[in-house]
């Protein structure tokens, strides 16, 4: 059993420990939430915060805890742009590199909640893992200004663009001849706990990882196993 002091006014659910060292945990003001077993209507009802954050989370947030509770969810578009899956991915492989991070009030349709705030972010540089890294810092600040301005969320405008979330076989490069666009394959895929850009030939894989441009050559780390 949870044991949870009632006086938190706020939880953050994240179910992603790449974030452990970002300035989303340690918060006083904070109780944390990791694992999916944890996220539950009793325990809420214990302490009716004022809002619950999900920075990163990865499963389906139920029903009876949305319409009970201010739920906000964090998504790297600018909705109503870029609903559902794999957002950094779908971005980057659109040749999209200037975004939003959406701070949007949980409810029935995906991603199609009421906005409470937007921010800038860039995906021109680094690796999937460093742009969540960084998009962390965004969402920290983002949940202090909600806390101290207390939004109103506005409805989204616009129509919507839904993504779809991607597969483990469209991280195989093989029919992509633009250095640049393998490039963006193998940073955008590499991050703890996504499939890594490959390459496939006669029952031997090759993962790909750290890509980067040395003397205008692209060099990348390579994993080599039998399938």
């Amino acid at each position: 059993m949870i044991m949870i002091n009632t006086d938190y006014s706020y939880i953050i659910a994240i179910s992603n420990s790449m974030y452990d060292n970002t300035s989303l945990f340690g918060r006083k003001e904070c109780f944390y939430i990791d694992h999916k077993e944890e996220l539950t209507f009793e325990l809420l009802n214990k302490v009716k915060p004022k809002y619950i954050f999900f920075p990163h989370w990865s499963y389906i947030i139920p029903k009876e805890i949305y319409e009970n509770f201010n739920c906000i969810i964090f998504h790297m578009t600018d909705l109503p742009f870029g609903r559902g899956g794999s957002p950094l991915q779908n971005l980057i492989s659109r040749g999209i590199y200037s975004t939003k991070i959406s701070a949007i009030k949980c409810g029935k349709i995906l991603d199609g909640g009421d906005i409470y705030l937007k921010k800038d972010f860039s995906l021109s540089k680094g690796t999937a893992y460093e742009l969540y890294i960084n998009a962390s810092e965004i969402v920290s600040n983002m949940i202090d200004e909600i806390i101290e301005k207390n939004p109103t969320p506005i409805p989204q405008e616009g129509t919507p663009i839904v993504f779809k979330r991607r597969t483990k076989e469209e991280s195989d490069i093989s029919s992509i001849c633009d250095l640049n666009k393998i490039y963006d394959y193998i940073r955008m895929l590499d991050a703890p706990g996504y499939p890594n850009a490959f390459l496939e030939s006669n029952n031997i894989k090759y993962k790909l990882s750290k890509p980067r441009y040395v003397d205008g050559k692209l060099i990348a780390e390579v994993e080599i196993t039998d399938q």
